[in-house]
């Protein structure tokens, strides 16, 4: 792939309708005799399903880093594609890459194989390297166009793009795992990683336990609505409210490709040219990985070694081949694993191996793609013993490998490959005695089983391929919403700074001064501090005092929206007529005063029929074993909802209780979760705080009204303001509404300050 003529300047007017954002670019370059630069083609998956996919555009381009610290090449075209590389310094290749990216992403991501280091130089280098890439990126797209960004490198990008380029549609696929809940805790940044991921429109995952473990986090960590597999997320500056999608998309090969090397004669004669090296022996089982930590290549030379040494397998009989390709041998972790890893290869030979041929062939170093179909070809069992893997592509090319329908693939739980290729020997790696039997039944497996499972495992390969895996995740963000289609407001204060007071001033007169008034309140965390004891909760008496004052007023409303069940908020509060109480997150409604519309509060739509009494029943049930399960949480109930609390729970008690109710939740698509402070909500019925808001603001006829609170409950008011209507967040917190108070005494000095001025103005 040689370099063509230099693509337009970034700065002229963006062209390309897709853009690929990856952290290194689909070429390498090779310095010729010359002295002059040629790039060729990188191998990869990645590069060829992207290959299919630009052909069907315009113009696509590809934004990425070129493999070499220093200065940048200028952008240039090959094949057809714009190529914009991204400079990285030695220093940004050692604390982006090899440092926050590979030795804290990597091992925290895989199950803390290895422990993850966290170092805050790492993180400010990982920063500076994200917003490099975005700022390549942003430029470039076309108007209306699509940003496609891959992997755990660049998982800030999305977010920098979005605040940059509001018109485009952004994608975001993770080919690594991602961690639980608890795991990805550990993290320091965790916030800022979940947000720029959110920063796309859709986010795909290898595997689905992925996607959960994401929107989990999400939950846990930013209190985000959830809706199955559907984050509403607060805009960054002036954007607005967004639904962002977390699927499932397993990637895979260019299967034909592979397959179709296995007609070439020259492959064929190096395969049969490769048993004979090893001496022809009956059984040659192979290993192909890079040299890393969660390949499990210990485990699996661990059960070799101990078969040989129990006398199950015979040396003359059987070869194991590892390849181990080199992989980040700056990095400790690799250099250790390197020498492990070697060491036990010697032992094995030196106790097992007969004269002129080795009881393990180890090969630490690549092979082209030509060599390793020759290498699955000969091999009779290839074993992916992964500790954890996103997917193990070597699983499928093995598969597409095999068109004679020969061979034996064991392949690891804990890998992605293994949700689709149900056929294989499925092992847990950790279990050595488990792994041995698998390895043995593989070499014992019958022609007639080792074709039923082969065309099990080929129908597979064959029909999902990694063009259709591009095709698919790009169609499902095309249909994602657009910008145009949302509607809410975004995100005004951020930090936990209370807002300046000549600014909360000048905006209390401005409301103040609006003829007919809304003034709604949140009671937890407002009115009242939270307590560990719900039911010892003790609201701020002047506080009340000067609502009910308020509610007096000529053209001025009040009301109380809690998630407190209605009953239970008119016995703490004590509050008039005059005052409306709304309990339930807007499913209870209490009296209203004569002069509101009541027709416009249309409680039918609240109402329990049977199947929502069964069906909050059952959860009910589901939530009161949650909670026998971990001491110190409750079950509150509800005429609508059941109400999980962990405020009290011990220990790490309350987050695990909060996992196990969130994951349940997943499973329950007709029913509204809500997760809070330390409480997670299950409604049958389906309403909010912002509609009970939106409903008494129409009863009431208000020209404004005014909303505080303090919890992500309370985020769909703020997320419906007006150009009139001012929302007052309590506590520390992102925020769509307008200003920020400190704590409860700061709220009793806002209803005060407006009982005052709305006075003056009487």
């Amino acid at each position: 792939m040689p370099t063509s003529s230099p693509t337009p300047d970034r700065s002229d007017a963006p062209v390309h309708e897709l853009v690929v954002v990856a952290n290194r670019l689909p070429v390498d370059s090779r310095t010729l005799p010359d002295g002059a630069t040629e790039w060729v083609t990188s191998p990869g998956g990645l590069v060829t399903a992207m290959e299919s996919v630009m052909r069907t555009v315009d113009s696509g381009a590809w934004v990425g880093w070129g493999g070499s610290p220093g200065e940048a090449p200028d952008p240039f075209e090959a094949d057809g594609m714009a190529l914009y590389p991204v400079e990285l310094s030695q220093q940004d290749v050692e604390r982006y890459y090899e440092g926050f990216s590979n030795g804290t992403l990597w091992p925290l991501y895989h199950d803390v194989i290895v422990d993850p280091e966290f170092h805050r130089g790492w993180w400010d280098s990982y920063l500076s390297a994200n917003r490099r890439f975005a700022e390549a990126a942003a430029p470039v797209a076309a108007a209306g166009g699509t940003i496609w960004v891959h992997d755990y490198q660049l998982q800030l990008v999305p977010r920098m793009i979005r605040e940059k380029r509001s018109d485009v549609r952004i994608g975001f696929f993770n080919h690594i795992p991602f961690p639980s809940v608890e795991l990805f805790s550990q993290l320091p940044k965790r916030n800022s990683i979940l947000r720029g991921l959110l920063g796309a429109d859709l986010i795909g995952f290898q595997r689905e336990s992925d996607s959960l473990n994401f929107v989990n986090a999400v939950r846990k960590l930013l209190g985000y609505h959830v809706d199955g597999s559907t984050i509403s997320v607060p805009g960054i500056g002036a954007a607005p409210v967004r639904e962002v999608e977390a699927r499932t998309f397993p990637i895979s090969i260019d299967s034909t490709a592979v397959s179709a090397l296995t007609e070439d004669p020259e492959i064929r004669e190096r395969a049969a040219q490769l048993r004979r090296d090893l001496g022809d022996p009956d059984r040659i089982v192979l290993g192909a990985d890079r040299l890393d930590y969660t390949k499990g290549i210990r485990h699996r030379l661990k059960a070799w070694g101990e078969l040989l040494d129990d006398g199950s397998i015979d040396p003359h009989d059987a070869v194991m081949i590892q390849i181990a390709t080199p992989s980040r041998e700056r990095v400790e972790a690799y250099r250790q694993l390197r020498d492990e890893v070697e060491l036990t290869v010697g032992r094995i030979n030196g106790e097992h191996a007969p004269l002129g041929r080795p009881a393990v062939s180890y090969q630490h170093h690549s092979f082209d793609r030509r060599e390793m179909t020759a290498l699955f070809m000969a091999a009779d069992v290839v074993l992916v013993t992964a500790l954890r893997d996103g997917m193990n592509l070597v699983a499928k090319e093995y598969v597409a490998s095999r068109p004679d329908l020969q061979g034996v693939l064991v392949l690891s739980e804990f890998a992605g490959a293994a949700d689709e290729l149900r056929a294989a020997v499925l092992v847990n790696p950790h279990d050595i005695d488990e792994l041995k039997s698998a390895i043995l039944r593989s070499l014992a497996m019958p022609a007639e089983e080792q074709e039923e499972a082969m065309r099990s495992l080929r129908h597979q390969v064959m029909e999902h391929d990694v063009q259709a895996w591009a095709h698919h995740f790009l169609e499902r963000l095309e249909a994602t919403q657009s910008p145009e289609q949302v509607s809410a407001p975004s995100i005004r204060i951020t930090g936990d700074r209370p807002s300046d007071p000549a600014s909360l001033e000048a905006a209390l007169r401005t409301f103040s001064a609006v003829p007919r008034l809304l003034i709604a309140t949140d009671f937890d965390g407002v009115l009242a501090p939270i307590v560990a004891d719900r039911d010892a909760v003790q609201p701020d008496p002047d506080a009340l005092e000067a609502l009910r004052e308020l509610s007096e007023l000529p053209g001025v409303a009040v009301a109380l929206v809690s998630g407190r069940a209605l009953s239970d908020l008119d016995f703490h509060t004590r509050m008039p007529s005059s005052v409306v109480l709304v309990g339930s997150h807007g499913a209870e409604v209490g009296a209203l005063p004569p002069w509101m519309q009541a027709e416009v509060l249309d409680k039918s739509a609240l109402a329990m029929s049977p199947e929502k009494e069964e069906l909050l029943a059952g959860i009910t049930s589901t939530l009161r074993r949650i909670a026998r399960a971990h001491p110190g949480t409750e079950v509150e109930t509800k005429p609508t909802a059941a109400v999980l609390h962990t405020r009290n729970a011990t220990g790490r008690g309350g987050i695990n209780a909060t996992e196990s109710a969130l994951e349940y939740a997943m499973t329950l698509p007709d029913v509204t979760v809500t997760p809070g402070k330390e409480v997670v909500e299950f409604a049958v019925v389906h309403t909010s705080k912002g509609a009970a808001v939106d409903a008494l603001a129409r009863a009431s006829a208000s020209d404004a009204w005014l909303y505080l609170g303090d919890d992500v409950t309370d985020e769909s008011v703020f997320a419906q303001l007006g150009e009139r209507d001012l929302g007052l967040k309590v506590g520390a917190g992102d925020s769509a509404a307008s200003l920020r108070l400190e704590d409860t005494e700061a709220v009793r000095g806002v209803l005060q300050r407006l009982l005052t001025l709305r006075d003056e103005q009487s």
